[in-house]
């Protein structure tokens, strides 16, 4: 019954916010209702909110708006000015010299108004965060792009409020990029050209000469690599995390299709490639995420073939798909989904290696097993018969 009433909310405000515009009253009646939707928690009347037109904002809005569709208990934090300094003492994580350098790079495009000594302690507070995380989970591997992600949080969030959520979003949300190779996101890439070809067949087709790679730096850092305006991302990262994970590729697929006209100009894979990497420096983002929004709802995961077929079921796509499940989640389970991917990695590296070791000694094993079979059915003809069959035909 308390889903029929927040089904009932939403629908009412779909009547009050389904063409918003920018006059003050609007934005302060939808202010009052995001405020009120999070004091509750309510995060089937958020997730309706982010999409609507100007998300969350402000950043004052998201940093109570964020916690409450991660599942973090700000309550716990009440009072705190700074976090736990408790970090420090723990062991070194293994990706701290790559954490180093991609920090030395971070804060490109924005604040653009910082000081050399104010972007100077951002880097350090940035370097603090991800090594915390990563050091409070070890099991996590880092991926070149993380610090994207957790700049915007840095940017957005309180200091005591920062690491929970990243930790939260690593280990529930974005835990298939943060694994010991990147098999598991490239599974997530092939839903782009499945979501593609449900729309666009021709699109697909004229795609189809390269791999879906050129989304990868997009979709590993929710867009925060390529994006170049902050308030864009921000307000990106408002649907990205009240969405189900798989929302990200939706969103990709959405503004491969706005970019139909100038792909078919081009008929080289590398210029294909080339161009899809860059996102268009013209991007509505309110468009593509209201777009988005109605190519879910037309083609969900659910009907996608490798969607069936290529993501496990351990992967975040899958125990991400109910953000209100994955607000109660606790850092205990993605750790035990973790483990779960982990060993179906080395299941697969494993079965990959013994195929390949299998077919560059194919010709030995079958003299062995033909050499067996003759002496355990001597008097069966078949054996050498079927040697001087395989071998002229050129299986050996």
């Amino acid at each position: 019954m308390a889903w029929e009433c927040e089904d009932i909310e939403v629908k009412e405000e779909k009547s009050d916010y389904s063409d918003v515009d920018e006059n003050a009253s609007t934005r302060d009646y939808k202010q009052t209702r995001i405020l009120d939707a999070c004091s509750r928690k309510n995060i089937h009347v958020l997730q309706f909110l982010a999409v609507s037109r100007g998300g969350f904002l402000s950043d004052a809005i998201r940093r109570q708006a964020w916690p409450v569709l991660l599942g973090v208990n700000v309550d716990d934090h009440a009072g705190e000015k700074v976090g736990s300094d408790s970090w420090k003492t723990l062991p070194r994580h293994r990706d701290e010299d790559q954490v180093k350098l991609d920090v030395d790079r971070s804060f490109v495009y924005y604040p653009n108004d910082d000081t050399p000594e104010q972007l100077g302690r951002k880097k350090s507070e940035l370097s603090d965060l991800i090594t915390e995380v990563l050091r409070r989970q070890p099991y996590l591997c880092y991926f070149q792009g993380y610090h994207d992600i957790c700049q915007v949080f840095l940017l957005v969030l309180p200091p005591p409020l920062r690491a929970t959520a990243m930790a939260r979003l690593s280990a529930l949300r974005i835990r298939d990029f943060m694994l010991p190779n990147l098999a598991p996101a490239v599974a997530q890439l092939r839903l782009i050209p499945d979501i593609l070809h449900a729309v666009d067949p021709a699109l697909c087709a004229h795609l189809s000469r390269i791999e879906p790679y050129f989304a990868l730096s997009d979709t590993l850092t929710m867009f925060a690599h390529n994006v170049q305006h902050y308030s864009d991302i921000a307000r990106l990262f408002d649907v990205l995390l009240a969405r189900e994970q798989v929302f990200s590729l939706y969103v990709f697929a959405q503004i491969v299709l706005r970019r139909r006209d100038e792909l078919f100009e081009h008929d080289e894979p590398d210029m294909l490639h080339f161009t899809l990497s860059k996102l268009p420096a013209d991007l509505d983002i309110e468009s593509v995420i209201t777009d988005a929004a109605s190519l879910f709802t037309a083609h969900p995961p659910e009907t996608l073939r490798s969607w069936r077929c290529s993501i496990s079921s351990a992967s975040t796509l899958k125990t991400a798909r109910d953000v209100r499940v994955s607000a109660v989640q606790d850092l205990a389970d993605g750790h035990a989904y973790f483990q779960k991917q982990h060993r179906e990695l080395r299941w697969a590296e494993t079965k990959e290696k013994t195929l390949k070791i299998v077919w560059a000694n194919r010709t030995v094993i079958m003299a062995v097993v033909i050499g067996l079979g003759a002496i355990y059915f001597r008097d069966a003809p078949v054996w050498s018969k079927l040697a001087t069959w395989l071998v002229p035909n050129g299986y050996f």
